[in-house]
């Protein structure tokens, strides 16, 4: 996905993903899954950076909430967890949100970020509360 094709259903765009390079590849309530490059979104050291990894959680898992909630309602986060496990130094982090809950106020997902060799190196989960 580019800058100029929309994101799989109506939820306005974060100029912070955008910054991030974040790209959408599936989107449901269900399953949302993308990747953002390593380039660019490195702490000082050349490590893909830790609220990246946050940022790009709460994206995915944020996603798949607006998807549940519908065009009448508003997704929200309310809780975000972020476990860091492996480091990576270049290529594309890809992520899957996984609906764990999907209730009439609240939604909540298990994110599973992983390296271009499949390898896991951040586990997160997150709460949404449904407004509208």
């Amino acid at each position: 996905m580019t800058d100029s094709e929309p994101w799989p259903i109506a939820v306005p765009r974060s100029p912070l993903d955008d910054k991030l390079g974040v790209e959408i590849t599936e989107q449901s309530a269900q399953r949302v899954s993308g990747r953002a490059p390593v380039d660019g979104n490195t702490q000082p050291y050349g490590l893909w950076h830790g609220g990246a990894s946050a940022v790009l959680v709460e994206t995915l898992g944020s996603l798949g909430a607006a998807a549940h909630a519908g065009p009448d309602r508003h997704a929200v986060g309310t809780e975000l967890n972020v476990s860091h496990l492996r480091s990576v130094r270049s290529g594309w982090v890809h992520g899957v949100a996984t609906a764990i809950h999907l209730g009439s106020t609240s939604a909540v997902y298990r994110i599973e970020l992983t390296d271009d060799d499949g390898r896991l190196i951040a586990s997160g989960r997150l709460s949404c509360r449904l407004l509208g």
